[in-house]
């Protein structure tokens, strides 16, 4: 059905109304549009451009960090995060100060109960079962004065030292430092005066183990409930022994085992112990010199010395004093001896037990000064007072085991041997048969002018001077090996302070540390490997056994007698 139109109106009014009224609308709406883009655009450029930034805008909240407010008007402050302290602080600032002649040099000494030292000194006839101590440790551990009957020493500072007496020589020299101090919290490093060479060396024979280790056990426990310990536990501690390191690396609680434990203990693993002889493989011990006869009460009493051994006319191309060791198949010693009996131009003094030149400190010390070389093997252990002697008495040493010297003596001697030594490997002489006389004098007449220089250059840090006088400007073996340990430990406060780790320090390998240069921290293989390839469990090694301690302490202390 159709739908009927509106009522009044015509069916062509109708369209034309349908047509015009949507296109009026959309003008109106585009007008309408217009216009309000023109108020909008019209109230942003003309009336807020001119408004103050609102400061407090409403924005979305979002979690930032909180920031530090400004302070205006003033320099902003940066929050810094507090550096950690250390109770060694103020000790390292000291050596900031350039007015104070000790800064970064002060020497704290530990008053030790007398039965640590001094009341060893007064029972010296039990310090060694063979040889009266007593006249040993008199004139502050010089002994007797030597008399200079064949004109081979200076008229004065030459003395009958025995070579144990380092532990109340450097005592005594410790005296006289000039930089000691009761303040602790100024201290570069701590002195303890314990007679540790005395001690062992009155019980070494017929005593048990608990005799043997009772003084070090007590002196430990005195100086861990101490202040000045808790510092560093004990790293800033450093003792004096006038032995080798063997008689105090007792490897077990066998009643027949040598020595006693002391460098084993706990505590004194954190402490630096000079001794006359290190171990290759342990870091808590160092290297000092043997005491020598020659001990300078000034610096002309050095300077004299040693032009005279410059003018000295040395008719021997090598010499050797010293005894065969026949029970130890791995000692060159015979080879020395028998190349020595053969030489026109190499002499040789025999120390067997009983009377001997080698007994006689004129003797020796005659021979040295008529040589250009003196030939230095190893004894019952590493080293050998001899190698110091012929030194002072300007002769090059020859060494045939690294261990003679090179990785001992590194704070006293250059780290370049070459410069004041030669070297030739003991298999030279026990494999293949080398000859000695022809090794040196293949070496030109220049070359040894110059290492003899060096030499007699090195004699003031290789002696023990007078400890009731100082030198003026030179710096003997006590000044060596003190500015040694302080740099030690000044070295090892910077790294805990800057968190500096040795997370691949070896200890096995300490003998290569000591060889480092400068700035050096890593080691790796090195020439001498094969003379240090064979360590114990706990640090000692086949060709260095307690039996080879006791006889080296035997030997030496009859030849003292």
């Amino acid at each position: 059905m159709r739908r009927r139109p509106v009522a009044g109106v015509l069916p062509d009014q109708m369209e034309k109304a349908n047509t015009k009224n949507p296109n009026s609308r959309l003008c109106f709406l585009a007008s309408l549009s217009v216009f309000f883009w023109f108020l909008l655009l019209y109230f942003h450029f003309a009336v807020l451009r001119h408004q103050p930034t609102n400061p407090n805008p409403v924005v979305p909240i979002t979690l930032q960090p909180q920031q530090p407010r400004k302070n205006l008007g003033f320099p902003e402050k940066i929050s810094q995060p507090e550096k950690p302290t250390f109770p060694f602080d103020r000790a390292l600032r000291t050596a900031d100060n350039k007015s104070d002649p000790c800064g970064g040099r002060y020497i704290y000494v530990h008053d030790l109960p007398s039965r640590f030292n001094e009341d060893m000194l007064k029972h010296c006839r039990s310090l060694s079962l063979w040889t009266n101590m007593c006249k040993f440790t008199t004139n502050a551990g010089l002994g007797p004065p030597l008399e200079n009957v064949n004109g081979v020493f200076s008229d004065t500072g030459w003395y009958a030292t025995n070579q144990f007496t380092v532990d109340v020589i450097f005592s005594n020299r410790m005296k006289q430092y000039q930089c000691l101090t009761r303040d602790p919290s100024v201290a570069a490093a701590f002195f303890v005066p314990f007679y540790a060479g005395f001690d062992i060396a009155r019980y070494l024979w017929g005593y048990n183990i608990s005799m043997r280790d009772a003084a070090s056990l007590d002196l430990v426990n005195w100086l861990m409930n101490r202040p000045e310990w808790k510092i560093m536990n004990g790293r800033d501690h450093f003792l004096v022994a006038g032995r080798i390191t063997w008689d105090f690396r007792r490897l077990t609680e066998e009643e027949s085992d040598w020595g006693n434990k002391l460098l084993f203990l706990p505590a004194a693993k954190n402490m630096s112990m000079l001794v006359v002889e290190s171990s290759p493989w342990n870091a808590n011990d160092f290297g000092i010199p043997y005491p020598t006869y020659f001990h300078p009460a000034k610096d002309d009493d050095v300077f004299t010395w040693q032009e005279r051994m410059r003018r000295l006319e040395r008719k021997w191309l090598f010499s050797f004093a010293g005894a065969p060791r026949p029970d130890n198949p791995k000692s060159i010693r015979g080879q020395i001896i028998e190349q020595c009996r053969r030489s026109k131009v190499g002499k040789l003094l025999e120390c067997d037990f009983g009377e001997s030149k080698c007994h006689s400190p004129s003797s020796i010390m005659q021979m040295f000064q008529g040589s250009l070389f003196c030939l230095q093997p190893q004894g019952d252990s590493y080293t050998r007072r001899s190698a110091f002697d012929s030194m002072l008495a300007g002769c090059i040493p020859v060494f045939f085991h690294p261990g003679s010297a090179y990785t001992q003596y590194t704070w006293h001697l250059p780290k370049n041997y070459t410069k004041y030594s030669v070297f030739i490997p003991e298999d030279d002489l026990r494999k293949r048969n080398v000859s000695i006389e022809e090794r040196l004098s293949q070496i030109p007449e220049e070359e040894v002018r110059i290492m003899r220089e060096e030499v007699i250059g090195l004699i003031p840090r290789l002696v023990y001077a007078d400890p009731r006088s100082k030198l003026e400007t030179l710096e003997d073996a006590f000044d060596v090996s003190v500015q040694a340990v302080i740099d030690k430990v000044t070295n090892l406060r910077k790294d805990i302070m800057e968190g500096r780790t040795d997370e691949n320090f070896i200890e096995e390998n300490s003998w290569k540390y000591a060889l480092l240069d400068e700035g050096q921290r890593e080691v790796g293989p090195h020439e001498w490997d094969p003379f240090f390839s064979k360590p114990k469990p706990g640090g000692d090694s086949d060709d260095l056994s307690a039996e080879a301690a006791k006889n080296s302490w035997k030997n030496e202390q009859r030849n003292q007698s």
